[in-house]
């Protein structure tokens, strides 16, 4: 398996809900980017992203 690069330039990302208001415990999902769910550390919005399946994504939230 080959890992790929992509492009988020036009993503749009939102908090979770439980993340606090004060910027600390920060995790956003930018969810429309067909078939993937990509994941990243608010606090560095330049950093990784993780990309999760859409069903393993939508898997993970129903447990919650």
């Amino acid at each position: 398996m080959r890992a790929t690069r992509a492009d988020l330039s036009t993503a749009t990302w939102r908090k979770s809900s439980y993340s606090n208001g004060q910027g600390g415990d920060c995790v956003e999902v930018a969810d429309h980017i067909p078939g993937t769910a990509m994941v990243r550390d608010s606090k560095n919005p330049y950093g990784p992203a993780l990309a999760i399946p859409a069903r393993a994504w939508a898997e993970f939230i129903a447990a919650l």
